[in-house]
């Protein structure tokens, strides 16, 4: 008859159940594992296979009791983590769905919004196409194989059980959010540009001509050039978009480095 102690049942638990709660965290806050087309289930059971695939060749788990006080705050740890690594792969697709904006605004498309399932809101139909461009491009580079490959190593730069980073990694974590206003105005900033030249053109042509009706003149102008500046640029955005998401996979452990990023 084989018979445990509680001592062993706690480790196996530990061994499993903590990992699991790093894995889940990372999987409901980054792209693309956090799309609402994933239901929870779907997500419970790609956690469950990750986790068993990975824990055998995890560092060793702290003994220590899973239900205890020093257990739920290890738990809780490990969720506050893998929340941090997914939302440093978010602000890729943030930078992208900014510049999709910046863009409808200038473009005169501010008011066309439909259903963005990744937001449950409203957003821009330029953001919203930029956005999902970006996405597919991420996972034609196995950027969501590149996640769980990160998510692994970070059992090991971080491990269960350790002290929590410092306070400058958290900072350069929260330092992270400025790439989304630096990259998206980068992004964007060729057509914003053609744009700006454009309305400073029927400036000067409203002064030159008051009688002309600009209404009726700039606003297909406007939306012709910002969708012929779309069409040409599309073929460039594969390097830029390659390098945010190279940026956004090494923020997942950068930030929690030693030296803090």
């Amino acid at each position: 008859m084989i018979s445990l102690t509680s001592a062993e049942i706690n480790a196996w638990i530990v061994a499993f159940f903590f990992p699991l709660a790093r894995i889940l965290a990372v999987l409901v806050s980054a792209p693309p594992f956090n799309n609402p087309a994933l239901n929870v289930r779907i997500r419970l059971i790609l956690g469950l296979a990750v986790t068993l695939a990975i824990s055998p060749a995890l560092p060793p788990m702290p003994a220590i009791d899973p239900a205890s006080a020093a257990g739920l705050l290890i738990l809780a740890q490990q969720m506050l983590i893998g929340f941090a690594m997914g939302f440093a792969v978010r602000l890729v697709l943030g930078a992208v769905d900014l510049a999709g904006s910046m863009i409808s605004l200038q473009m005169g498309l501010g008011f066309a919004s439909s259903y963005d399932p990744l937001t449950a809101g409203q957003t821009g139909v330029v953001s919203e196409f930029l956005g999902l461009l970006a996405l597919l491009v991420f996972m034609a580079i196995n950027g969501h194989l590149m996640v769980i490959a990160t998510l692994t190593h970070s059992f090991t730069a971080i491990p269960v059980g350790a002290a929590l980073p410092d306070a400058g990694s958290w900072w350069q974590l929260a330092r992270s959010g400025a790439m989304i206003f630096s990259s998206g105005l980068l992004l964007a900033l060729p057509i914003l540009v053609a744009l700006l030249i454009t309305n400073l053109a029927l400036a000067i042509l409203s002064r030159a001509a008051p009688q002309l009706n600009l209404i009726v003149i700039g606003f297909p102008l406007t939306i012709t050039l910002g969708f012929a500046g779309l069409m040409f640029g599309l073929s460039y955005l594969s390097q830029p978009l390659q390098q945010l998401f190279e940026y956004g996979l090494q923020s997942m452990l950068g930030n929690f480095s030693p030296a803090g990023g």
